[in-house]
């Protein structure tokens, strides 16, 4: 009986686990806003450059921008 319910318990956490990761995945494959694919003849290593030279920018740009400070009263 315990080993029954050890088993059907671990089953429990194996199905939650596996809706957590396929709820994961899915946010993962949407393109972040911004980042623009590379064309679609590209070779990988033209697609990886496109994509770390935007990221490179994107920071870039990030980094630029002023900080807002704060209102001393």
């Amino acid at each position: 009986m315990r080993a029954i319910l050890g088993v059907l318990s671990l089953l429990i956490v194996l199905a939650v686990v596996a809706v957590l990761v396929k709820k994961q995945m899915g946010a993962l494959s949407v393109t972040p806003a911004g980042i623009a694919s590379a064309p679609a003849g590209a070779t990988p290593q033209q697609q990886s450059q496109q994509i770390q030279k935007q990221i490179g920018q994107a920071v870039e740009n990030a980094l630029q921008q002023p900080r807002p400070m704060p209102d001393d009263k």
